[in-house]
């Protein structure tokens, strides 16, 4: 693998990000586009080594695609992998047809489309042909030597290297979300009160605004450090390395600050608050050792996952937790000391827990954090020590999202009520249902709203959400119309 090109076809944003990441950290040259008709015109520019393609797409679905690429003599050799949510029956029908090679399933990790990729390229790209050609200069055509350089000539070219290299890293989305940090606390810092001032007019020498002109996009990792060791103490952070980074979820969605913080191997506790909820998550050499909450919904609490994962009946935790005197040791160490559950099983439900607030928290658009950088994290996040890896997680995440997007055009508000339709349900019968279709579905009795039937079920809302759109797809259940007052 030498840096081939690779072009990602698909309408979510989301999943064209997370890719270009996985790949671009892998060594590839990623381009993307966002339908069908722009991937074409983008094949067509790059000649790219290998597609990655969507099936399901406005204006041209993947079959459409193929079908064009098939057609453009340039192009009809490009090996196509087909990336499905509809799983091996869109595959199996495809693969060997019109340039597909392989398929991949939706949600996929980073380790698997990274694996796939690295597998095409190497057995299908195409080698330069005369349509694709390496030229190399003749020797009439190459130059006369160049004289050897003296040593502050060396110095000046070395120089410029490194000041090439640094523009170059500061334009990485970790450098990018750094120096929006590190600007907001400069600015503060040039601005408020005790700001310096001119020795001679005492005046400020710049405000935010020119300190955002002049330095935003400009800061690599390396002059990151150096600036935050500059200011440091005129910020009254006591180390650099200490420092707290800070921000809006309005202006910096969380995905950004993760990337960040697992991008630079961080360690320490990013804090995210929304009104009335607050969650920690425990860094170390950038991946996540654990969350914890406090404020959020009850399906986040860890006795939920030790439920699902059937550990333990409800009759006995239920139990449990009435007769636990508050403030003792956590739920879980507690239930594996009385041989409740095992270590391992233990180190399962908290795995869970942890990943789905972390989903959840990927939702939140409005709300501030805050990272402080520490080794010293609390024996919790010790003795989890999960390891998480912030691209897996960020990959199922962001496929959340697409899919929150999708469900929130139908349940769009949890206190509304649905009710069965018990005719269209007769005919389909109870063994055309999943396990959760048919509890969500007993639980819709014209009574529970979509809040009630999440907290009657013990199931997550994102769960809950997706079992009642489903069952509203096929017509089991219809939203109640609640009667207008005259």
């Amino acid at each position: 693998m030498s840096g081939e090109t690779v072009l990602v076809i698909d309408d979510s944003p989301t999943i064209l990000k997370v890719v270009q990441l996985v790949l671009t950290k892998a060594g590839y040259k990623v381009e993307t586009a966002a339908d069908g008709e722009e991937g074409l015109r983008a094949a067509q520019a790059r000649k790219p080594h290998l597609i990655l393609l969507d099936f399901v797409m406005p204006r041209m679905n993947g079959y459409q695609v193929c079908r064009a690429l098939g057609e453009d003599p340039t192009l009809a050799q490009v090996p196509v992998v087909l990336m499905s949510a509809k799983g091996d029956q869109v595959g199996e029908r495809f693969v060997k047809v019109m340039g597909i090679v392989d398929y991949i399933t939706k949600p996929f990790s980073p380790e698997a489309i990274t694996a796939v990729v690295q597998h095409t390229v190497a057995k299908y790209a195409l080698p330069r042909t005369a349509e694709r050609p390496l030229l190399l200069p003749t020797t009439d055509e190459l130059p006369e030597p160049a004289p050897p350089m003296t040593a502050e000539e060396r110095a000046q070219a070395l120089a410029a290297r490194l000041e090439a290299l640094r523009s170059g890293v500061a334009q990485s989305v970790a450098a990018r979300v750094a120096g929006l940090f590190a600007l907001a606390s400069a600015a503060r810092a040039a601005t408020g009160p005790g700001a310096r001032r001119d020795d001679n007019t005492g005046a400020i020498p710049t405000d935010a605004g020119a300190i955002a002109d002049a330095a935003r996009g400009a800061l690599d990792d390396a002059t990151l450090l150096e600036l935050l060791a500059d200011i440091a103490p005129g910020l009254g952070l006591a180390e650099a390395s200490e420092a707290v980074l800070e921000g809006d979820l309005r202006v910096v969605p969380l995905a950004e600050v993760l990337q960040l913080l697992h991008v630079q191997s961080q360690s320490g506790v990013l804090q995210i608050i929304r009104t009335g909820a607050t969650v920690d998550l425990f860094f170390r050499q950038g991946k996540i050792d654990l969350a914890a909450a406090r404020g959020v919904a009850e399906e986040f609490l860890l006795g939920r996952f030790i439920l699902d994962a059937e550990l333990m009946n409800r009759t006995d935790l239920e139990a449990f937790l009435k007769a636990r005197t508050p403030g003792t040791r956590l739920i879980g160490s507690q239930l594996v000391k009385l041989g409740y559950i095992s270590e391992i099983e233990l180190r399962q439900a908290i795995t869970r827990q942890t990943c789905e607030l972390i989903y959840e928290i990927l939702r939140w658009n409005v709300g501030r954090f805050a990272f402080r950088a520490t080794r010293d994290l609390p024996a919790s996040a010790v003795d989890a020590s999960l390891g998480l890896e912030v691209e897996g997680i960020l990959m199922e995440g962001f496929r959340r999202v697409d899919e929150w997007h999708l469900i929130e055009r139908e349940v769009d508000d949890f206190d509304v009520i649905f009710l069965r339709n018990e005719d269209q349900f007769a005919q389909l019968g109870r063994g055309r249902l999943t396990r959760e279709e048919l509890t969500v579905l007993e639980l819709v009795n014209g009574k529970n709203t979509v809040k009630e039937v999440i907290r009657l079920s013990r199931m997550g809302s994102f769960e809950v959400s997706k079992q009642l759109y489903r069952l509203l797809s096929i017509k089991l259940i219809r939203r109640r119309v609640m009667p207008v007052a005259v």
